[in-house]
């Protein structure tokens, strides 16, 4: 039980620690978030070791934090 709490609650806080103003601090949380994301989909999916959901999550994470710019705090009109 205790496993599953943790797995669940890890996405959630690398999602809410993930922030970033340069390209890299952007694309360094974007691959940390999508690491978390990614091992505890490959340990709830299955047959795709929890590894191989990580690799995927990095990378997939780390390319839209680097492709994804700051908010500049300026509402549109």
């Amino acid at each position: 039980m205790a496993k599953r709490v943790l797995i669940l609650l890890l996405p959630a806080a690398m999602t809410l620690a993930g922030c970033g103003d340069t390209w890299g601090e952007r694309a360094a949380t974007g691959g940390a978030i999508g690491l978390g994301a990614g091992v505890v989909a490959g340990a709830l999916i299955g047959g795709l070791p929890i590894w191989g959901g990580a690799l995927i999550g990095t990378a997939a994470g780390a390319a839209i934090g680097a492709v994804t710019t700051p908010d500049s705090g300026v509402t549109p009109r």
